[in-house]
């Protein structure tokens, strides 16, 4: 029995595929982009959440066996000795401290998400693995949606593409591809999420050619791709793959800034600013009369 490491499971979401789904998030991501939304799924390992403004300084953290938080002048959380261990997380009474990251295997992962077995069967719904990168934990990756196939759900995999696993093998237990597509010239790709995209293209070309249904999921960044010649690109790609139902465009939020500092991090996409889907419209307007994709801005 396979385990990895999940950092969140959201139940009723609609979001994410057809129907009512489970969202399954798994911890870990090849791609370091700047602009990420959830940067507490980067690193496979758990991590710990520290909300400053919620601590009301009970001590209850000085437990931790590294010593990792004092009270001299406020709480200071010394990270540079911390093991993720999560014992002052569970000794938090306000949730100042909260560990992400949970190990679990594939048949306790399922028996979760079979909760909600009769939304998904009323709503056409079921199970989505999105991250992080599903991907980086093949194995386990495989085992639930294998398991998930045996149960008889609706199966969806949110993936950046870059792997160099077998898809063909994941293909066959999965119904949807969320596949994202965040920036198309190569160089560009390696400066904003710091890898090559030469591998994610090849692997979307490869479920096109199997057959598999596939919605482009596209981050819309400002300063990064908010410009005419990515939808042009995207208009492009989607025309030269079978399989493409629709194209997602996701506006920018900052929401990932605030996550990164409770984390200790700093995210290099700075903006706190929301991109208004407004100002898609415009744009999703131009890839409807370039593609046959549906085109929806979430």
């Amino acid at each position: 029995m396979y385990k990895g490491t999940i950092f969140n499971i959201q139940r009723f979401s609609t979001q994410d595929g057809p129907g009512i789904r489970t969202v399954v998030f798994m911890k870990g991501c090849p791609l370091n982009c700047s602009w990420c939304h959830n940067p507490e799924s980067k690193s496979t390992q758990p991590e710990i959440f520290f909300k400053e403004d919620l601590c009301i300084g009970c001590g209850a953290c000085r437990l931790c066996q590294k010593g990792c938080h004092n009270f001299e002048d406020g709480h200071n959380y010394a990270r540079e000795n911390c093991i993720s261990c999560g014992s002052c997380a569970g000794n938090c009474p306000t949730k100042a401290l909260e560990c992400c990251g949970e190990e679990m295997t594939a048949e306790q992962i399922l028996q979760a998400v079979l909760r909600d077995k009769a939304f998904y069967e009323q709503s056409g719904g079921g199970i989505t693995l999105s991250g992080g990168e599903p991907l980086l934990q093949y194995d386990l990756t495989l085992e639930l949606l294998r398991l998930c196939k045996e149960e008889g759900l609706h199966t969806a995999i949110e993936t950046c593409g870059f792997t160099h696993q077998d898809l063909t093998k994941l293909h066959k237990y999965t119904d949807l591809w969320l596949y994202d597509v965040k920036v198309l010239p190569e160089e560009d790709h390696i400066r904003h999420t710091g890898v090559s995209n030469r591998q994610i293209l090849a692997n979307l070309e490869t479920l096109s050619q199997l057959g598999a249904q596939i919605i482009l999921r596209c981050p819309i960044i400002p300063s990064v791709n908010l410009r005419k010649e990515h939808f042009a690109e995207l208009a492009n790609l989607s025309n030269k793959l079978s399989g493409v139902q629709a194209i997602h465009l996701e506006p920018y939020h900052p929401l990932g800034i605030s996550k990164s500092r409770q984390l200790g991090k700093e995210q290099a996409f700075t903006s706190e600013e929301f991109l208004v889907p407004d100002r898609l419209e415009a744009y999703a307007e131009y890839l409807r009369k370039n593609t046959d994709a549906e085109i929806l801005i979430n």
